[in-house]
């Protein structure tokens, strides 16, 4: 294995008009007449062009990008990319998958309506693993995505070319989605913010609005905690759904005292391992130092949840193989990797199971409302182990071998999104003994964004996270 000193670290950070900016600061710096939208736009296309060769982040780059024509809003003028599983006007929309040709999107769609509202300057389109199934950017016949601290070593998934992008610096924030902890993921392989929004917060997203269960909310990956608190604000002045708590701009650290319950392990028996734990730990000392309650609690779930949101998850694949042909005429389910079939495959074997399924994965919201019970909030790793190397999820790993690796990895997000409730991963103090980051997961109530967002604030204040340029 690579040691820490002889890794290889990839970053953009130079003396251009994006300097050290976050997302906040770099709309700042525009609004002041200090930089040009146009100057920053060509200085971030020239940033991704430095890094995309080691990254392999970019699925489609517009070569002379242009600011929105007198756009407002909070990020006006900042550098951004969507996601290649939503679809943006005049760009090609393809899901992570060669089993068909992409196809020109004619339109926005909802959520990037939402985002360019905020003023944002797209540049492109970035990478996920087919259909973002996988917690890593890997791909059967082509380069994976790399993680910028350590390029031997996953981006996460699925939104891991999001995640490279704004790590790296090339970018401030990027585009994410979440529906099984896309967006916590990367954040926590790459060192970023990333925040899944309760469901509902902003516009419904065009695939999960059309499950039994919506497991699919968007978002963006950040390197501040006031990035991702200035996109919530942003999209709410956009759309706010009237049936949540309205959410405003969080601007600091929280000053109420709060209870906050610790998991070390999942809930289904997922030990974590050593450097995880001790992230955990760290951050229980932090928060009872800044004199907060912290203590071990337990979240009672279903014992056939994992398995259950597993036979969800090959339903997904398999209505994907059926109705394909909405993608493409030239779908072909063949050409599919192997992880979208083994799942598949899996689900066929199963598939009586599924209003059972359905039912027990409903009655999740129920053992979730009973570990809240005078909590404030839930924290715990987001995965139960570091960021592996590339290879180790990659999708020509024989099936059964590779579901049993994601299930011992990916062991805590998905309640959230079964449940639809806000959860959000924040760098931890310590890393990895590769210098890799590790991020710890706090999860809220349904709308309580807020809580999430001002403890997130209060740790960044206490140790600031750890800058990719400062290795």
């Amino acid at each position: 294995m690579t040691t820490f000193e002889e890794r290889t670290t990839v970053h953009a950070f130079r003396d251009d008009a994006l300097g050290e900016h976050d997302a906040v600061g770099l709309a700042e710096a525009i609004r002041r007449g200090e930089v040009g939208a146009s100057e920053v736009a060509r200085d971030a296309a020239a940033r991704v062009r430095a890094v995309e060769t080691r990254l392999n982040a970019v699925q489609v780059h517009i070569d002379v990008p242009a600011p929105c024509r007198g756009a407002g809003g909070a990020f006006a003028g900042v550098p951004t990319f969507v996601k290649d599983n939503t679809d943006y006007r005049g760009l090609p929309t393809g899901h992570g998958s060669a089993a068909f040709a992409p196809r020109v999107a004619r339109r926005h769609a909802p959520f990037v309506r939402q985002l360019v509202s905020s003023g944002v300057t797209v540049l492109g389109k970035t990478r996920l693993p087919e259909f973002g199934f996988s917690p890593t950017t890997e791909y059967d016949g082509s380069e994976p995505v790399r993680n910028p601290w350590h390029t031997d070593y996953s981006a996460g998934g699925s939104s891991g070319g999001s995640a490279a992008l704004v790590a790296a610096g090339a970018v401030p924030i990027a585009h994410a989605n979440d529906g099984g902890g896309s967006i916590r993921i990367p954040a926590s392989c790459c060192g970023l913010v990333g925040l899944k929004p309760t469901r509902g917060r902003v516009v419904a997203n065009a695939q999960g609005r059309q499950l039994p269960i919506d497991i699919v909310t968007d978002g963006i990956v950040s390197r501040s905690v006031r990035d991702t608190a200035a996109f919530l604000a942003a999209a709410e002045r956009h759309w706010r759904n009237p049936h949540l708590p309205p959410l405003g701009l969080v601007e600091g650290p929280v000053e109420r005292r709060l209870r906050i319950g610790f998991l070390l392990d999942s809930p289904n028996g997922v030990r974590s391992d050593a450097a995880t734990r001790l992230a955990v730990t760290e951050t229980v000392a932090t928060l009872e130092r800044l004199g907060h309650t912290v203590e071990p609690v337990e979240l009672a779930l279903d014992p056939r949840f994992t398995e259950d949101f597993l036979t969800y998850w090959g339903m997904l694949s398999f209505l994907i193989g059926v109705t394909g042909r909405m993608f493409g005429a030239d779908f072909d389910r063949r050409r599919m990797d192997g992880l979208s079939r083994g799942l598949r495959e899996a689900y066929l074997r199963n598939w009586q199971r599924t209003p059972g399924v359905l039912r027990r994965l409903k009655r999740t919201r129920e053992a979730y409302a009973t570990a809240f019970r005078g909590l404030d909030l839930l924290l715990s790793p987001v995965l139960a182990h570091t960021t592996p190397p590339i290879g180790h999820l990659d999708p020509t790993v024989p099936y059964p071998a590779l579901i049993e690796r994601i299930l011992a990895y990916v062991a805590f997000t998905p309640v959230n999104n079964v449940v639809g409730t806000p959860s959000i991963s924040v760098p931890a103090a310590s890393a990895t003994q590769d210098g890799l980051p590790i991020g710890v997961m706090f999860s809220g109530r349904p709308g309580d964004e807020r809580t999430l967002l001002e403890v997130a604030f209060a740790l960044e204040a206490d140790r600031p996270f750890r800058r990719i340029q400062d290795l």
